[in-house]
């Protein structure tokens, strides 16, 4: 059969992401042969919910055809010119939409092509532009339980066990500081004047705090109140230390407005983006700045003050035009009140979970929802038995530990919702 040979030939020779591959001795491979709409389907016709965006990447469904329709269109005319000395079209489109569509004051793009490289590409223009300022300011601070990517930089920057401590001698020396507790105010106020603290003793020290807007994705989905966006915004400001907004996983959509900065009404001096901006298509990340930034590196060629940052494929005419195509379609179609609605629809299913003893809460913003489990050791691995239960029965699943969380494609229906939380709720209660 199609699929048992594709998990044998995949063994032979593939080392598969986030995974210890001596998991697959028993928990076998899922083949994908196609996927459509919020499905993805294996080569004996069973088809899963891609509950999860297939990383949180796949926003408007696999084999959109819209998307599809412009990524074949720009094959027939340019698939990639180097970004140094050239442009195309695609690109000065994308960016002069992302300009005007993220928050005020972020004028100019920088690409990459994924979202670990874009946080390197800020740390390093934050540390660059106190330089040219004659400022040497070295250190980095993040929140408690973050994630940032895993670069280097990016892993020195987070702040989740699992996947930092193994390179912690490899790793920049950064801070960290308290992140809300929970998505009270009172939180966000007790962990502002933390940072508050830190920045009286050590602004001169200081390029930026990086952060993730509203809720930490691999830091177990915690999430928190806008107002602590605010508050860091106004601290950062009066100590010039940068505020780079991680977006990664947040913007487009997902948080229940198109970028979650907006929740707060702050700019940050850095907006990363990524995921979400190509639809799940294509690799492609960006980092927005300030014209004052900017400004910063603008200089005769002898000054010596230019960011001389690359990758091969930084701003790939494919990938624009993917990127193009998403935005197309939040302009077309009213998706934000769509995801509104939709997670007003998953709230009210969410609240059933409550009624289960092994689970401890739940909570939600926008697009992102969470059961949090409770009483198993870590060695239970409980989320791998909630992710097979769930697969058997046509959902992928993709718990982190005890978190399990919901963050489907914005084209679900509600009775895809339904089949993904009632699915999920009987797998969690099958472990009673």
């Amino acid at each position: 059969m199609k699929n048992e040979e594709l998990k044998n030939r995949d063994l032979d020779v593939l080392w598969h992401p986030c995974t210890q591959m001596k998991d697959h001795e028993t928990l076998p491979l899922t083949p994908i042969k196609k996927g459509y709409g919020v499905y993805l389907q294996d080569y004996e016709g069973n088809k899963f919910i891609d509950a999860i965006s297939s990383w949180w990447v796949n926003i408007f469904g696999h084999a959109n055809p819209y998307i599809n329709k412009k990524i074949k269109e720009q094959l027939d005319t340019l698939e990639h010119v180097i970004l140094a000395g050239f442009t195309h079209e695609p690109i000065i489109k994308l960016s002069e939409r992302l300009v005007k569509l993220t928050p005020k004051n972020l004028d100019k793009c920088f690409y990459a092509d994924n979202g670990s490289s874009a946080v390197e590409v800020a740390l390093k223009m934050s540390f660059h532009a106190h330089k040219n300022d004659g400022k040497n300011k070295t250190i980095f601070v993040s929140l408690q339980n973050s994630y940032h990517g895993e670069t280097i930089g990016a892993l020195s920057v987070g702040d989740v066990e699992l996947y930092k401590d193994t390179y912690a001698p490899l790793l920049l020396k950064t801070l960290q500081t308290a992140v809300p507790k929970d998505m009270s105010e009172e939180a966000a106020q007790v962990a502002a004047k933390e940072f508050d603290v830190l920045c009286q003793d050590r602004a001169d020290e200081l390029s930026a705090i990086i952060l993730e807007p509203l809720v930490q994705g691999a830091g177990y989905m915690h999430m928190y109140h806008p107002l602590f966006l605010s508050l860091v915004r106004d601290i950062c400001t009066r100590y010039n230390v940068h505020l780079i907004a991680d977006e990664v996983m947040v913007g487009f959509g997902r948080t229940g407005k198109l970028f979650a900065c907006e929740h707060a009404n702050v700019s940050p001096d850095f907006l990363v983006l990524s995921k979400g901006i190509t639809g799940g298509y294509l690799p492609l990340s960006v980092v927005l700045t300030s014209n004052e930034i900017y400004a910063k590196f603008y200089c005769d060629y002898s000054e010596n003050k230019a960011f001389l940052h690359s990758h091969s494929y930084t701003g790939n005419a494919l990938a624009c035009a993917a990127a193009n195509a998403t935005l197309d379609i939040f302009e077309n179609e009213d998706v934000i009140v769509g995801n509104q609605q939709k997670a007003k629809y998953i709230n009210e299913k969410l609240q059933k979970f409550t009624n289960l003893k092994n689970v401890a809460s739940v909570r939600q913003q926008g697009m992102i929802a969470v059961v949090e489990l409770k009483g198993y050791a870590s060695q239970e691995r409980i989320g791998l038995r909630v992710h097979q239960y769930c697969l058997e029965k046509g959902v992928l699943i993709r718990p982190l530990g005890h978190i399990v969380y919901f963050m489907p494609p914005y084209i679900i229906t509600n009775s895809e919702i339904d089949m993904m939380m009632d699915t999920t709720y009987d797998a969690i209660n099958s472990l009673l």
